[in-house]
């Protein structure tokens, strides 16, 4: 029993002429939204409105920005827009750290013990081996 199996599921199948079903209802959609502007409104007062319409329906219908539809970045930067922003850093004033000398202590001081690479060996040996008998 042989079956077909599809291939270019990517690639859309073009409808109306050379344009896909989605392609033909942008630039329609904005055809007839220009239309209306311009069969209403004078055309001094809907020239900017009808440019831009027909810019976006164009835009959207054969556009695209790293091979992704003109639509998917649209959303993308709605939902930006409208989501919550996370700010992690933010610059502020530079703090003065005063500088200690290190051959002299004051009081208070504590004085941290170097580790040699015998003990620090060791100390890992010991965790490692804790970590595995647990």
């Amino acid at each position: 029993m042989n079956f077909q199996v599809p291939q270019f599921i990517e690639v859309e199948d073009t409808i109306f002429g050379p344009l896909t079903f989605k392609q033909f209802i942008y630039l329609v959609g904005g055809g007839s939204l220009v239309f209306l502007l311009w069969s209403f409104l004078p055309l001094y007062i809907a020239g900017v409105p009808i440019i831009l319409i027909a810019g976006l329906s164009i835009a959207l219908a054969f556009y695209k920005i790293n091979n992704r539809p003109f639509i998917k970045i649209l959303e993308a930067g709605f939902w930006y827009l409208l989501g919550k922003k996370l700010y992690i850093w933010k610059k502020g004033p530079a703090k003065i750290i005063p500088q200690i000398d290190k051959k002299t202590k004051t009081e208070g001081s504590i004085e941290i013990p170097k580790l040699s690479k015998s003990k620090l060996r060791d100390l890992s040996w010991s965790l490692d081996i804790k970590d595995k008998l647990e």
